[in-house]
């Protein structure tokens, strides 16, 4: 059960952290002490902290992992498997790789004490959100 600061990223977002290293900039945030969470949370219904949070499929991200990994990223959290070179990396690295469960969406949001966007609004779902969660439902796949 996780409690602490996660920050959410999905496809769009990872493309923008990679064109930001590929130019030899910094992404604006430490990677190191962040655990991203493989998700774009639905919009916020009235009296709720967040919307559905539910994890999206992380193999999807694999293509940016090496890189990330390289930049100091040492946890991440989606649904489903790694590619067998992710898998090798995350070990390599010291890494980890938690899944949390897939189709709870609602279940998931009433863990989350709040959620605001983070990082470039403009990627509306795509958007880095930071959540507040507490007693967030994960699993150690991959360390």
């Amino acid at each position: 059960m996780l409690t602490g600061t996660i920050l959410t990223a999905r496809d769009a977002a990872h493309k923008r952290m990679h064109e930001i290293l590929r130019d030899g900039k910094r992404i604006p945030f430490e990677l190191a002490n962040t655990l991203i969470f493989y998700c774009g949370p639905s919009p916020v219904s009235t009296g709720k902290s967040c919307g559905a949070i539910g994890p999206t499929t992380s193999a999807r991200m694999d293509f940016y992992m090496e890189e990330l990994i390289a930049n100091g990223l040492r946890m991440t959290m989606g649904k489903g498997n790694r590619s067998l070179k992710v898998e090798e990396m995350i070990r390599n690295s010291g890494s980890v790789y938690l899944v949390t469960v897939g189709g709870a969406a609602a279940y998931l949001s009433k863990r989350v004490v709040s959620c605001e966007t983070f990082l470039w609004q403009d990627m509306g779902a795509e958007a880095i959100y930071k959540l507040e969660v507490l007693d967030f439902p994960a699993y150690i796949a991959i360390f």
